[in-house]
């Protein structure tokens, strides 16, 4: 494995590289909605707070990989209806909300709920996606929560033996019907690991 450091949030000046990786984590799933790439990225680079992220960085300080979380008070993939229409128009803005808010997942007390994971692709297979998981996981216990949950989609087996390999247990899934077409997968199953 790499050296990796795992830092709280992310530096100011890895901001786009930030938006980059969590574009290109969830392009394929979020890509028909969130399209184009320009305003995507920067809808992503503008909304995505660094107070609800860990990061694992090189000895060099490069970006590897971001981990997101989601408490009562913000997300990292936050961002508003006026953020979107700022970026899209009142029309593109209004429609993508709306789809968009199809994958809100309802927060439960006592449990760390992931925002994502991605790790930037010349770093896959070096360790990056466990430490960043491992961290969540550590952050979730210094936050007194007795879990972590994700939701994780049909067409990424890879993450999911990932958090498989790491206590992550099924407890659901759901499908996304007719918006399968709009986003690039067919069901999604939720995953929790108990913090003992």
């Amino acid at each position: 494995m790499t050296a990796v450091t795992i830092r709280h949030g992310f530096d100011p000046a890895h901001r786009q590289a930030a938006a980059a990786l969590y574009w290109q984590a969830f392009k394929g799933k979020l890509g028909k909605v969130m399209g184009p790439d320009a305003r995507a990225l920067a809808f992503f680079e503008a909304t995505m707070d660094a107070d609800y992220a860990l990061s694992a960085v090189d000895a060099d300080g490069r970006l590897l990989g971001i981990a997101g979380f989601k408490t009562s008070e913000g997300s990292l993939s936050g961002g508003t209806l006026r953020d979107m229409t700022r970026i899209y128009g009142w029309f593109g803005g209004t429609w993508r909300g709306l789809i968009l808010s199809t994958l809100e997942r309802d927060l439960a007390p006592g449990v760390l709920l992931m925002d994502g994971i991605c790790v930037d692709a010349d770093a896959r297979g070096l360790g990056v996606g466990t430490a960043l998981l491992d961290a969540i996981k550590e952050h979730a216990r210094q936050a007194d929560l007795n879990s972590v949950r994700l939701d994780v989609i049909d067409t990424n087996p890879r993450a999911r033996a990932l958090y498989e390999r790491r206590g992550f247990e099924p407890m659901g899934t759901t499908h996304t019907g007719v918006l399968r077409h709009l986003f690039g997968f067919r069901s999604a199953t939720t995953m929790q690991c108990g913090l003992t």
